[in-house]
C-alpha cells in the first residue's frame, strides 16, 4: 500500500530512535512502516498499533498482552521466523520493531502465478513448518497462519511473520466480547466453534495453505464468511485430486492429515507435520514434483500481511471488521477499503460458536430486531438499576488485582507462596531455559505488574535448566560430512569448519572437535570442527653434491622421509650425494619418501703385478691402463737404470681406481 502525504508518522522519529521512511502496509490492527534504526544504523520494519486498540475496557489488557506476546516472540530465534527486535511506547504510540524482509509474500505469488508445482509446495510447507516447530517447542502458537504472513525474500528465504499478534488479540476478545480473530479461510474448526486453539490449530491452517498452493483455489468458498466458517466446522476438506485429477494419493493423504476436522486426527504439532511432509516428498518421483495444476488464479489478493485486532472504533475504516452471526457488518459501520472483495483475505472477528448452525436457517433480521426490542424494554430498567454494582464487581476496579512483582527468576515454591498470598491460583508448565536455574520461574502470564482478575490464574513457566545434549563419540578421524550430521542430529550447531594440513588424518576427515566426547552441552551450542586438507605440499630441492648429513637434514626439515642408498662414483667424492629419486622442483607431499644415493668414492680394483726389474715405462703403462696413477720413488743408492725394484700397494691389493701406485726404481 502506498504511503500518503497525510500520514503524520512519515519522517517522524519514534522513541528518539526509529526514523520512519515510508509506509509498507496498513491493516486492521496496525500500520507497518519502513524505518531506520539510528542507533544501530540498520533498516527495520516498525509496526505501529492503531490508537483505538488501547481504548475502552479491554484496551489496557490488550496492550499488556501484546507486549507479553512481543517479548515471547522476541525470544524465538529461527531463520524461518521474522525476528522481533524491540517493542515500546512513545507517548500514545505503541510499537513493535521487526526484521525488514525485502521481497513479496505467498498471497501475491499465488495471485500472480496460481498453483505452485508439487515440489515448490512441499518445499514451502517444509520451510513454514520448520519455523512453526521452533515456536511450538516453547509453547507458542501462531493462530493466524495465512499466505499474507508467509514472506518470500528476494534471496529465496521463506519467513513466517506476525507471530503472537493474533494470539494477543484473541486472548482479550474471546473473554470480553465472545469473538475470535482470524482469517476465515484458514480458521480451524475448534477455533471457530469453541474459541480454543493449540499447536494443531496452526497445523490445520498449514493444511489449507497446502490445498491452495496445489490447486490455486481455497477448499471452502461462500457468499459470506459465516458460510465459509460453517463448512470448516461441518465439512471435511476435499482431496486436492478432486480439483486436480493427476495429483497422487500421497498428496491427498498429506492434505487430509494436516487439515483433518478433528484435532486429534492431525499431527500433534508442526514438528510432526514436518516429518509427514518430508516422508511424502521422498515418496514422489521427480516428474510429479515438477508438475503444476493448470488453473487460472481465482484468489483475490488480500491487503498486505497484518495481524488480528479486536473490534475497533467505528472511525477507522481500515480496522478489522466484526460480523454478526449472519456474516454482516453492524449497521452504520464504514466498510474497509477492500470489503467489497469476496476473498475474505482480511482478518475478521467472528462470534465464538460460528458454524454450529446452518447459515441459511438463522433467524431473519426483522424478527430478531422485533424480539430484541421487546426484550430490551423488559431488561432495560433492571440493567440500569444494577449497572453500577455489576460494573464495579465484575468489570471495574473491584474485579481486578495486580500480579505481584519478583516472580520471574524466583524459586517456584516462593513464587507460588507469593501468588497464594495475593489470592491467585497458579498453573505450571515446564520449559528448558539456558539462563534461569532449574525449578525457578522463567516467565509469568499475566506478567508481574499486569492486571488479573482476583479469582484469576497466573501461569508460571518453570525452568528445567538448559536443554543438555550429549556430544557423540568417535568423531575425530571420521569423514567431515558424517561428523557435521552427527552433531546437528544431536542438537548442536556447527560453524563453517576450519581446515588444516595433517600428516596422519586423511583429506576431508576431522582432525579435532571443540567438545569432549560424551560431555553435555546446551542444545544449540556451537561445536567447531577442524577438517584435514591432507598432507601439506612440499617442493623438492636438489641435494646432489651435498654432504650426506647436511642433505638428510635439509630434506627432513621439509617433511620428506629420507631413504639412503650408496654407490661408487668417479665424479662425486665419498660421503656426498650423487643422485636423488625425486626431481628437483617437483611437488611432493609431507612424509613422501625420497631416496638419496651417497657416493662411496671410486670403485675398487686389484693392483696389477709389476715384475721385478721391469722397465719403468712399461710398468707405468700397465698401471695406468688398469686405472691407477703412477708415482716413482728412487732407491738408495740410485743408479739411473730405470728398473722397478718394488711397488706399493702390493700386487693383488684392492685399491680405489684413480689412486696412486708408487714404484721404487733404481
Amino acid at each position: 500500500m502506498a504511503a500518503t502525504l497525510a500520514d503524520p508518522l512519515l519522517g517522524h522519529l519514534i522513541d528518539g530512535r526509529y526514523e520512519v521512511l515510508s509506509r509498507i502496509a496498513r491493516g486492521g490492527m496496525a500500520t507497518v512502516y519502513l524505518a531506520v534504526d539510528r542507533r544501530l544504523d540498520r533498516e527495520v520494519a516498525i509496526k505501529v498499533m492503531h490508537p483505538h486498540l488501547a481504548e475502552g475496557g479491554t484496551g489496557a489488557e490488550f496492550v499488556a498482552r501484546f507486549r507479553r506476546e512481543a517479548r515471547a516472540a522476541a525470544r524465538l530465534t529461527h531463520p524461518g521466523l521474522v525476528g522481533v527486535f524491540d517493542q515500546g511506547l512513545d507517548g500514545e504510540t505503541s510499537y513493535l520493531t521487526m526484521e525488514y524482509v525485502e521481497g513479496t509474500d505467498l498471497r501475491r505469488r499465488l495471485t500472480d502465478e496460481g498453483a505452485l508445482t508439487v515440489g515448490e509446495t512441499l518445499d514451502t510447507l517444509t520451510a513454514i513448518l520448520d519455523a512453526l516447530a521452533a515456536a511450538h517447542r516453547v509453547g507458542l502458537v501462531h493462530r493466524d497462519v495465512k499466505p499474507e504472513n508467509v514472506l518470500l525474500a528476494t534471496d529465496g528465504r521463506i519467513k513466517v511473520a506476525d507471530f503472537g499478534l493474533a494470539r494477543a488479540v484473541t486472548e482479550v476478545t474471546a473473554t470480553t466480547t465472545g469473538t475470535v480473530l482470524g482469517t476465515v479461510a484458514y480458521l480451524a474448526p475448534e477455533l471457530v466453534a469453541h474459541g480454543t486453539s493449540d499447536t494443531r490449530t496452526d497445523v490445520y491452517a498449514v493444511g489449507i495453505l497446502a490445498y491452495e498452493m496445489l490447486t490455486g483455489t481455497q477448499p471452502f468458498t461462500g457468499a459470506t464468511p459465516i458460510q465459509i466458517a460453517y463448512q470448516h466446522v461441518n465439512s471435511d476438506v476435499p482431496p486436492p485430486s478432486d480439483a486436480v485429477t493427476w495429483l497422487p494419493a500421497e498428496i491427498d493423504e498429506l492434505v487430509g492429515a494436516l487439515a483433518a476436522r478433528a484435532p486429534d486426527e492431525r499431527p500433534v504439532d508442526a514438528a510432526a507435520a514436518l516429518e509427514l511432509v518430508r516422508r511424502t516428498r521422498e515418496s514422489l518421483d521427480e516428474a510429479t514434483l515438477a508438475r503444476r495444476a493448470d488453473v487460472t488464479p481465482t484468489v483475490v489478493a488480500a491487503p498486505p500481511q497484518e495481524a488480528a485486532a479486536p473490534p475497533p472504533a467505528p472511525a477507522d475504516p481500515h480496522a478489522t471488521q466484526t460480523l454478526d452471526v449472519a456474516g454482516r457488518r453492524p449497521t452504520g459501520r464504514a466498510p474497509a477499503p477492500d470489503d467489497d472483495q469476496p476473498g475474505f483475505g482480511r482478518t475478521m472477528a467472528l462470534p465464538i460458536g460460528t458454524g454450529l448452525a446452518e447459515p441459511d436457517v438463522l433467524v431473519p433480521r426483522s424478527r430478531r430486531r422485533h424480539r430484541l426490542g421487546l426484550v430490551a424494554v423488559v431488561l432495560g430498567v433492571l440493567l440500569l438499576a444494577g449497572a453500577g454494582i455489576w460494573w464495579y464487581a465484575a468489570e471495574g476496579p473491584g474485579a481486578y488485582t495486580t500480579v505481584p512483582q519478583g516472580l520471574e527468576g524466583a524459586p517456584v515454591a516462593e513464587a507460588e507462596a507469593v501468588l497464594a498470598q495475593a489470592g491467585l491460583d497458579v498453573s505450571q508448565d515446564e520449559a528448558f531455559d539456558p539462563v534461569v536455574p532449574v525449578d525457578h520461574v522463567v516467565s509469568a502470564d499475566p506478567a508481574p505488574g499486569d492486571r488479573v482478575r482476583k479469582d484469576g490464574t497466573v501461569a508460571l513457566v518453570v525452568s528445567l535448566g538448559p536443554d543438555l545434549r550429549t556430544v557423540p563419540e568417535g568423531l575425530v578421524g571420521a569423514p567431515a560430512a558424517d561428523v557435521v550430521a552427527a552433531l546437528e542430529a544431536a542438537g548442536f550447531t556447527v560453524p563453517e569448519p576450519g581446515r588444516e594440513h595433517h600428516d596422519e588424518v586423511p583429506l576431508d576427515h576431522v582432525i579435532s572437535v571443540g567438545a569432549e566426547p560424551l560431555s553435555e552441552l546446551p542444545v544449540g551450542t556451537e561445536v567447531p570442527v577442524v577438517v584435514s586438507d591432507g598432507r601439506a605440499p612440499v617442493e623438492v630441492i636438489s641435494v646432489v653434491g651435498v654432504e650426506r648429513d647436511a642433505a638428510i637434514q635439509e630434506l627432513s626439515d621439509r617433511g620428506l622421509t629420507v631413504v639412503e642408498a650408496t654407490d661408487f662414483s668417479m665424479d662425486h667424492p665419498a660421503g656426498t650425494v650423487m643422485a636423488q629419486s625425486l626431481e628437483p622442483g617437483s611437488q611432493a607431499l609431507r612424509l613422501d619418501e625420497i631416496t638419496i644415493t651417497v657416493s662411496q668414492g671410486p670403485p675398487l680394483a686389484a693392483v696389477p703385478e709389476i715384475p721385478y726389474g721391469a722397465v719403468v715405462s712399461d710398468a707405468r703403462a700397465t698401471l695406468e691402463a688398469a686405472g691407477f696413477r703412477v708415482e716413482t720413488a728412487r732407491a738408495a743408492p740410485y743408479f739411473g737404470l730405470n728398473r722397478v725394484l718394488g711397488q706399493d700397494p702390493a700386487a693383488g691389493t684392492q685399491a680405489p681406481l684413480g689412486s696412486v701406485v708408487t714404484l721404487t726404481i733404481t
